[in-house]
């Protein structure tokens, strides 16, 4: 064997065929890659193989202690070989995703990637790759502080190097950092330096439109975020359009500079996930502004994306998409007092979560604040404040954080629990939630005034109401609108001011009919029915004590099908991880026949244009929905 190198490439070709064959033959790859290695090849083959094996390992066994152990020779040869960089950065960024994604091993992971950094300052293209995986990891962590710390190094480092396109991805994702930190002061001057340098950027007009759009879709994730909804309309119009140019080009996918270069390598986000993306943030917004229809049929598009990807591609992110989207739709199913599809969506989302104990962990707040909403649609108000305390003893998001405080309030309110509703008091209160959110003011300044109301309290509730009503009217609201019109007509009716009820209730009920929202329709015709019965309108009495009650048995109706379902019985469950296997048989033919699954987490970074994996989603607020 003089020349063994025949031997060892026709090994790692055939390895490499039984990888690409169809269906893959996995074993027979891992038996050709280790026979390599048996050889005792040069330490420069040696090196590669082990990358391979392990990345073979890491994607494709259940043995993450021997994909480690490859990677971990990966890395050990070639650090010694100044010609094998690409072997070097490549296998300690797969062995800082197989820690991570295998072990959730974030501390190892860091520590691996912080010496690569050390390393990696004359490979530009790997220095800014890992500068990103890093900053993915520390946001996964909720290490903001670090992610902000290091994407500032990564647009320095761009700055000197003079790759604009990399440096505005850095530029951008700190705005997204900012975002997530709720920090509007810092993320106002960022994103005023983003929006200078895209417009002189002189790049191609692919690379272009994919950082306008990554620049377009924080500025509308900032103000749906806010409960913008009317002030947003004409940025997401200038996303949707954006989104649509781009996804109508001639394909012209970043393909990786061999010359260790970065000029338009990285991209945030893959083109057929913008699609879904669109989709998403439009869905954000018509649930915010009580377009309910409109929410639903967008929902079901990118849904049907989704499925479509996924059968492609198992993107953490598209299940990120994924997991956001049946969250809005179970709000919707809840306003339409569809209960029935609301449970077992929520079973659906629940079972994905538990093929993941990280996914779970990432969404639990979500989940049972939605199996809270749930359980006060069923007036199972017990259930629905133990719900709303187990999602607040996991949620780290300010904003969602007051959004189930206040729907905690409401149940207060409703089963007079005045003296715990007193002592929640503080985080409800209009002056004492996030300010630069017009949602959430709003919703506390209606929950302040329904406290008020049921206390009989009827001046300071018409007072909170006034808030309430100006600032939903402002931002195009219409479910707070409509609740509040509802509850201000109450009130005139319980002070025999009977002349402004209808003012207040007729508005309210056209809103609630637009939306559709069946509790502020049945709520609104029982008080028309009373108005009417107190003036004597006998026809009009009768008129609304029909449509009262065809409402009441519709709602009755779901309501006892939805008692009968066995998903019914997670009100009650509080995030037991051994518990949820009860239904999984049948949630996972509805999961296969509808969507896909996978991981998420809080904000996804730019990654390499074609290989790289995204380990990441897009920024996650739960719409302030009350």
């Amino acid at each position: 064997m003089a020349n063994p190198d025949p031997l060892y490439l026709g090994l790692l070709g055939t390895a490499e065929s039984f990888r690409t064959s169809t269906p893959p033959n996995i074993k027979l790859c891992i038996q050709c890659l280790q026979g390599v290695l048996n050889c005792k090849p040069p330490p420069r083959i040696e090196a590669r193989t082990n990358l391979q094996l392990g990345t073979v390992l890491m994607n494709f066994s259940d043995n993450p202690d021997l994909a480690r152990h490859h990677l971990e020779q990966a890395w050990s040869i070639s650090t010694r070989d100044p010609s094998l960089d690409d072997v070097k950065f490549e296998s300690v960024s797969t062995l800082a995703e197989a820690m991570v994604k295998q072990q959730g091993d974030f501390a190892n992971a860091c520590s691996y990637l912080n010496r690569a950094l050390q390393m990696s300052q004359d490979s530009h293209y790997w220095h800014c790759r890992l500068l990103f995986q890093l900053a993915q990891l520390y946001i996964n962590q909720k290490d903001l502080a670090s992610a902000c710390h290091l994407l500032d190094t990564g647009c320095t480092f761009c700055h000197r190097i003079q790759s604009s396109h990399t440096e505005l991805l850095f530029l951008l994702s700190k705005g997204m950092v900012l975002l997530l930190q709720h920090n509007s002061q810092d993320t106002s001057v960022v994103m005023s330096a983003c929006g200078r340098m895209i417009t002189a950027y002189n790049g191609s007009a692919e690379s272009k439109g994919m950082l306008k759009a990554f620049f377009l879709t924080l500025q509308v994730t900032h103000y749906l975020s806010c409960g913008m909804t009317k002030s947003v309309k004409p940025l997401l119009r200038q996303l949707q359009d954006c989104i649509q140019t781009l996804t109508t080009q001639e394909d012209t996918s970043l393909l990786f500079n061999p010359t260790g270069q970065t000029n338009e390598v990285f991209e945030w986000m893959p083109k057929e996930h913008l699609c879904i993306l669109v989709y998403l943030v439009s869905v954000y917004h018509a649930v915010q502004a009580g377009q309910i229809d409109k929410a639903q049929t967008y929902s079901e598009k990118a849904l049907t994306q989704i499925q479509g990807l996924k059968s492609l591609d198992d993107s953490p992110l598209l299940t990120s998409f994924q997991m956001m989207l049946l969250e809005n739709i179970i709000m919707c199913h809840i306003s339409t007092g569809d209960k029935v599809t609301a449970i077992r969506k929520i079973a659906q989302l629940k079972f994905i979560c538990l093929q993941d104990s990280r996914l779970y962990q990432c969404h639990r707040s979500q989940l049972h604040t939605l199996l809270g909403l749930y359980s006060m649609a069923m007036n199972s108000m017990e259930n629905a404040i133990s719900q709303f305390q187990t999602a607040l003893s996991s949620c780290t998001d300010s904003h969602f954080w007051s959004f189930i405080n206040l729907n905690l309030g409401i149940v207060y309110a409703r089963t007079n629990r005045h003296n715990e509703f007193m002592q929640l008091l503080e985080h409800i209160h209009p002056h004492r939630v996030p300010p630069e959110s017009y949602s959430l003011k709003a919703a506390a300044a209606y929950v302040n005034a329904l406290q008020r109301f049921f206390q009989s309290q009827y001046t300071d509730a018409k007072l909170f109401l006034q808030e309430a009503l100006k600032l939903a009217n402002t931002e195009d609201l219409h479910k707070l609108t409509s609740c509040g019109l509802v509850l201000l007509g109450q009130i005139f009716l319980h002070l025999s001011r009977s002349n402004e009820v209808l003012d207040m209730v007729n508005p309210a009920m056209q809103l609630a009919q637009k939306i559709p929202e069946v509790n502020i329709q049945l709520w609104g015709t029982a008080l028309l029915r009373d108005l009417y019965r107190v003036c004597g309108n006998f026809a009009g009495e009768a008129q609304e004590a029909h449509i009262h009650q065809t409402l009441t048995n519709s709602l009755l109706a779901n309501h006892y099908q939805a008692l009968e379902l066995p998903e019914h019985s997670l009100i009650s469950w509080l995030g037991e991880m051994s518990q949820g296997v009860e239904f999984s048989s049948g949630i996972h033919q509805a999961h296969a026949h509808q969507n896909g699954a996978a991981t998420s987490s809080t904000a996804a970074l730019p990654m390499q244009g074609t290989s790289a994996q995204n380990n990441g989603a897009v920024l996650h607020n739960l719409n302030s929905y009350l």
